[in-house]
């Protein structure tokens, strides 16, 4: 029996349709606590039957990179996968934190992309992304770093994360390389709307760039399934962010029971409405939740054929502009602003490697 596969949206104005929800890949990297390969595999094997092929990973998620090349090997699915992942948060051979932090150095961007394909057994990746902005690298730079692995093949597209517009406007005005940048990957959620505020939401589709949501569930906060920081394990990288403390829980539960009320009566579960509710409020959006599981895959993918009204995406809207979010999104400020906020130096004022 063959599975229905989800609704597909452009990712940019140059990419390739891909299915309208995709699979964060996080999970499978052990970062929320430990996680069974066997049912890793299955995980995967569901998002990729269901249509959710745009898959997302990085070099800094663990074994996620690891698992998913062991999966293609096994499978041999390779070319029905939009394979994405990411380098420059910080090197995976240090410790996560202070100091440090990203690095785009071009000789580290050219070990990440060869280290990449290794670990997960293929010789292209599809999207590749700058995970933070090395705010001491100019985006030139890093872009003309990347150019002779596009022009192999080793990369068909690129993408940026956490990035400012100013950065984001620079890197897509690079000759010959700007129109592969399709993809920038942003948090956004209920709980998370600051590129609504900031004007960057608006300057991505005005350049052709599709936001890949990441978090679009909070972190698993608009699951409605954590009710208590005793529901995770010890090692979940989530108890030690401000939003799941034990003074702030209770009030974002508070939130999180109101949208509820609201996939109540019409029948879904509150996953599906969040990420229903951005899909309809963006159309240049793609959402990538995290899940570890085939069932949750199987509810997620189910968001993508639920059609709200009108109406239902003004009472969420109006819930949501109402609320009062307790924490902020990360550790600190300076984990949030890491990168400078995105900004990176210009052309004129990088001299070179080894003289950063």
């Amino acid at each position: 029996m063959t599975t229905k596969k989800i609704p597909q949206r452009a990712i940019g104005r140059n990419g390739p349709m891909v299915g309208s929800i995709g699979f964060g890949a996080m999970g499978v990297g052990a970062w929320y606590g430990k996680t069974d390969e066997n049912e890793a595999f299955k995980t995967l094997t569901k998002a990729l039957d269901r249509g959710m092929n745009l898959w997302d990973t990085s070099d800094i998620y663990g074994t996620s990179e690891e698992t998913i090349g062991k999966w293609f090997k096994q499978t041999g699915r390779r070319s029905e996968v939009f394979l994405a992942t990411k380098w420059g948060a910080r090197d995976p051979e240090s410790p996560p934190g202070p100091p440090n932090g990203p690095i785009s150095k071009p000789s580290h961007i050219v070990k990440s992309v060869n280290r990449s394909l290794q670990r997960l057994q293929t010789d292209y990746i599809d999207l590749y992304y700058q995970h933070r902005v090395d705010p001491k690298v100019p985006i030139e730079v890093v872009m003309e770093t990347l150019r002779p692995f596009v022009e192999q093949g080793k990369i068909k597209y690129l993408g940026l994360s956490e990035c400012s517009i100013d950065t984001l406007k620079r890197a897509k005005a690079v000759k010959g390389l700007g129109e592969r940048l399709i993809a920038v990957q942003m948090e956004y959620s209920p709980f998370t709307l600051d590129i609504e505020q900031n004007g960057f939401a608006a300057a991505a589709e005005e350049l052709g760039v599709s936001v890949i949501a990441y978090s679009p569930l909070g972190r698993g906060l608009l699951t409605g399934r954590f009710r208590s920081r005793a529901d995770f394990d010890a090692d979940d990288l989530r108890l030690i962010l401000p939003r799941w403390s034990e003074e702030n829980f209770p009030k974002n539960l508070a939130i999180v029971d109101k949208l509820k009320e609201i996939a109540d009566q019409l029948g879904a579960t509150t996953s599906q409405v969040t990420l229903a509710w951005i899909l309809a409020e963006h159309p240049n959006f793609i959402p990538i939740p995290g899940s570890r599981s085939a069932e949750r895959v199987k509810e997620n993918g189910s968001s993508a054929e639920l059609i709200l009204s009108p109406d239902a995406v003004k009472a969420i809207r109006a819930l949501i502009d109402n609320a009062e979010v307790a924490g902020t999104r990360n550790r600190t400020v300076a984990w949030i602003l890491a990168g400078v906020e995105g900004n990176c130096i210009k052309p004129e004022e990088w001299k070179g490697e080894d003289n950063m």
